[in-house]
């Protein structure tokens, strides 16, 4: 994992500016990260929290998922070096993302809400594919939709999916739901999915809703260039896995450009700048130290403060 204040990054950084980033063309946007845990398992909270957001200009609230934790998992946990998440607990409370996000949305009105991530080869994608288009519809066309692989093999058990070959399973998924979402008369034929002309309406808001993979791999950044509209990854600011992103994306004919890169708040805010002159998208500020990442915004009050941040750079 890189330091975004290391000299690895920074070389790294040079690299990527100078190399395949168009730099100072998009403005850099805030979100709010993991906001379906810690107090905003309460409703209210939640509500409260996502409205302040909006107000300051956030650009968008983001939740994350593990339908059930089982105790004891022995799977390592791939962003704490102990391999636990939440510091070891297993018993968190932890609202279905998709959920969480259409009870809020219908208290406010411009907040884009993004899963970040939903665990993909873990759902039907047929039927995620219709509860995310609905959400969208429902919302205006607010909904983004980040995936990830997943980790956690008990997790994968007690759900009976295999935990084998989830990403190849992921990459078909993603196929099948654009064209669920897309098509008039949808069709796929694939190993793990098959329908035919499967009217799966209503379709998104948006036509088709962005697809950013979550990870902090090689394989994950692949995918998001070859096959997603925007990479996540869980920690820091790794510019090697966002050159690697962009690479895919050129390799497959498609504009690395138009990949949305999406990142953590750094430790250090004037890194920023840095950030802004690579070519991020996004960068996400955490709510709740559920995963072992500082708070930066401690209740819904403090999301006010970001005000003026937010504003700096939205037309970098």
């Amino acid at each position: 994992m890189l330091s975004p204040d290391g000299v690895v990054f920074r070389g790294l950084l040079k690299r990527a500016i100078v190399g395949t980033c168009k730099t100072g063309s998009r403005r850099m946007k805030f979100g709010l990260r993991y906001c379906n845990t810690g107090p905003y398992v309460d409703p209210a909270i939640a509500i409260e929290l996502v409205q302040a957001g909006e107000a300051a200009g956030f650009d968008s609230a983001w939740t994350v998922e593990h339908t059930v934790i089982p105790a004891g998992y022995a799977s390592p946990y791939p962003y704490a070096a102990n391999g636990k998440m939440a510091g070891g607990v297993d018993d968190i409370a932890l609202p279905d993302p998709l959920i969480w996000m259409a009870y809020v949305a219908s208290s406010t009105s411009t907040i884009k809400l993004a899963t970040g991530i939903v665990i993909l080869p873990q759902h039907n994608p047929v039927v995620v594919a219709k509860q995310v288009a609905t959400l969208d519809h429902l919302t205006g066309g607010r909904v983004l939709f980040g995936i990830g692989v997943g980790w956690l093999k008990e997790e994968f058990e007690a759900l009976g999916v295999p935990f084998e070959r989830r990403g190849e399973r992921t990459d078909e998924y993603i196929e099948a739901i654009r064209a669920l979402w897309t098509q008039d008369k949808p069709s796929y034929a694939g190993e793990f999915v098959n329908f035919e002309n499967a009217y799966c309406r209503p379709q998104p808001c948006q036509k088709s809703i962005p697809i950013i993979v979550g990870g902090q791999t090689k394989a994950a950044a692949s995918r998001a260039g070859r096959l997603a509209d925007g990479f996540f990854p869980g920690r820091d600011m790794p510019a090697d896995l966002v050159e690697v992103a962009r690479a895919a994306a050129v390799d497959n004919g498609r504009d690395p450009s138009a990949l949305d890169i999406t990142v953590s708040m750094p430790s250090d805010p004037a890194v920023l700048e840095d950030y802004a002159r690579l070519g991020v998208t996004r960068v996400l500020v955490p709510v709740s130290g559920l995963t072992g990442l500082d708070i930066a915004i401690q209740n819904p009050s403090d999301a006010l403060k970001w005000k003026d941040t937010i504003a700096r750079y939205a037309d970098t």
